[in-house]
């Protein structure tokens, strides 16, 4: 007979094996789905023969050369420009306070979804934006809105705009977490001392010594960022150019066009974008053995100063920039969801009204009730499968290896786009016609890579004496996981969820494609809007879809606070029953 402590044992050291082939089985599987139609292999048409007749249609698209350029150049300058500010805004303000009140401005942003995003930027700098706004009739004597091309220029700047302000605060927090490493960051705050000491400049100071020794903590952060820009869907939607669009954007058109021949080239368009993002993944990986080649010698030059004060003065103006163009586009959102009437150029609407709340409100009822079901049950999953995981780790003495560790991440790597048109296609073979399942499944890909993340390093942190103390008085594995490890870790773990949930209400591509079109969130509902419905209504989806992630990370930081401040004004509950009865004698 098993014993019970054998059974835990040995279902935890299974579980690392059952989350590499959640997250590896679907998506080389959905990549092998969209290699099969590509070349010609389309069960609803009855073909199996070998041809390329979906890259002849592909290349012979009208602005595909386009479609490649704009995708290209948008995904990295963004990723360039955002990397670029986050060292600036590093370098200008690094060991001093300031660094930490930016990070706490910033710090919202990373949660709210990249349509509510791309929708606020819309509403900032459209013709009869808040800009234009402000700037008129005083100044611009404009008393019509302007004619110019943003958003939806050709140029694809209001794309590279969204993208860059809504990446920025994940490249700075993923510097501030490296930063706030006690060896590194101690070791990194030394040695930038060290340098102010020698006569060098705080800025080249920065970019002499810490620099240097922190870019790999922020090579895969960044790599992450440069493949979601380069197949993203939800902002050149609503920012980017229509004539052509990026190459995902149309990938999306052919892949929901009733016509079922257009899924051979939109396999083709996954293939090629998919070799899109492993280009450009290739040029950054070029463009840092670059930079390492022709700055070795600036490194070692002894210089001082290389403008170190012109360059602070305007990171300084940059950053008040930047956090002026986020005010104003959360204060554009929430101006619009009570305006009624509101002409141009008045700065601030005529009368304020509650009537587009009321009806979103009235029609937003079964969207609102599956971005939250669905948020939850995906979340749920993954921090159940990250914990025991973690555990298997602990139970094995040793942790998953850097292979594995990239497996965890593939979703985040792989363009979405590449590879989930594939998946629908097995969920289609297998006879998945649950699209509830379908779409919890298909966010489950894209939250359990953040959950782990957020949660390994606290839990390989736990301080190991108290799971021996435990084992040595009697406890089971069982016992020691659930009453030693898990109270210590309510904070990690809440804060965790919390941002599982935030991934999963920001999902719009696997809930339109895995659902079918047939279930509505709150973001597909939120990107549909944005196409050109009332901008009062786009407004308030645009804002419930930052307010839900708002609750959920309030509930993560109230919740540990309210537990222990119980445990602290009845500290008699938390002694062991033996304990007690000695008190009490």
């Amino acid at each position: 007979m098993i014993h019970a402590r054998d059974i835990f044992t040995r279902s935890i050291k299974l579980t690392p094996t059952l989350l590499m082939a959640l997250l590896v089985i679907p998506v080389v599987g959905g990549l092998i789905g969209v290699l099969l139609p590509a070349f010609g292999y389309i069960p609803a048409l009855d073909k199996t023969t070998f041809t390329l007749r979906g890259f002849y249609s592909l290349f012979n698209t009208a602005g595909f050369a386009n479609m490649l350029l704009l995708s290209a150049i948008s995904s990295l300058v963004s990723t360039l420009l955002a990397f670029i500010i986050t060292v600036l805004i590093l370098a200008c303000y690094f060991n001093s306070p300031w660094l930490y009140r930016i990070q706490r401005l910033l710090g919202p942003i990373l949660v709210i979804p990249h349509a509510a995003a791309a929708i606020a930027i819309s509403f900032l700098i459209t013709p009869s934006g808040m800009i234009s706004r402000l700037f008129s009739p005083w100044l611009s004597q404009w008393d019509s809105p302007p004619d110019w091309m943003f958003p939806h220029d050709s140029w694809g700047i209001s794309m590279v705009l969204g993208l860059t302000l809504k990446e920025l605060p994940f490249l700075l927090l993923m510097a501030l977490g490296a930063l706030a490493q006690a060896d590194l960051g101690a070791k990194l705050r030394a040695q930038h001392k060290v340098a102010l000491s020698l006569g060098y400049c705080p800025m080249t100071a920065f970019f002499k010594v810490v620099l240097p020794n922190l870019y790999p903590f922020l090579r895969l952060p960044i790599l992450a960022v440069l493949a979601y820009a380069s197949a993203s869907v939800e902002i050149p939607l609503i920012l980017g150019p229509n004539a052509p669009p990026t190459l995902a954007v149309a990938i999306m058109h052919w892949f929901n066009d009733v016509d079922l021949t257009l899924r051979i080239q939109a396999s083709a368009g996954a293939i090629m974008q998919l070799l899109l993002t492993m280009g450009l993944l290739l040029s950054w990986w070029l463009l840092e053995k670059l930079t390492k080649k022709f700055s070795h010698g600036s490194l070692i030059n002894g210089r001082r100063e290389y403008a170190g004060q012109l360059i602070q003065r305007f990171t300084q103006v940059l950053t008040f920039i930047l956090l002026s163009i986020i005010m104003l586009s959360l204060a554009g959102l929430i101006l619009w969801s009570f305006a009624g009437y509101w002409r141009f150029p008045d700065a601030l609407p005529s009368q304020f009204v509650l009537l587009h709340w009321q009806h979103a409100l009235q029609q937003m009822q079964t969207p609102l009730l599956n971005t939250v079901v669905i948020g939850f049950v995906a979340t749920l999953v993954a921090v159940i499968l990250t914990l025991f995981t973690l555990e298997a780790e602990q139970l094995r003495s040793r942790n998953l290896s850097n292979f594995a560790s990239l497996l965890i991440y593939l979703p985040m790597l792989i363009p979405s786009i590449a590879f989930l048109f594939g998946l629908v296609w097995l969920q289609e073979q297998v006879g998945s016609h649950h699209a509830y399942f379908n779409v919890i499944f298909g966010h489950l890909l894209f939250v359990l890579p953040y959950v782990f993340l957020s949660l390994a390093s606290g839990y390989r942190r736990l301080d190991p004496r108290f799971s021996h103390l435990a084992a040595s008085l009697g406890a089971t594995p069982s016992k020691v996981f659930l009453r030693v490890k898990l109270p210590q870790l309510l904070a990690p773990i809440l804060i965790a969820f919390a941002l599982g949930l935030a991934v999963s209400f920001s999902q719009y591509l696997p809930t339109l494609l895995s659902g079918g079109g047939r279930i509505n969130t709150i973001t597909t509902e939120a990107v549909a809007l944005a196409g050109g419905a009332s901008r009062r209504v786009s407004a308030v989806y645009a804002l419930m879809q930052m307010l839900l992630p708002a609750i959920a990370f309030f509930l993560a930081w109230f919740i540990p606070k309210l537990v222990f401040a119980k445990q602290t004004a009845s500290p008699h509950k938390l002694q062991h029953p033996t304990l007690k009865q000695q008190s009490k004698a």
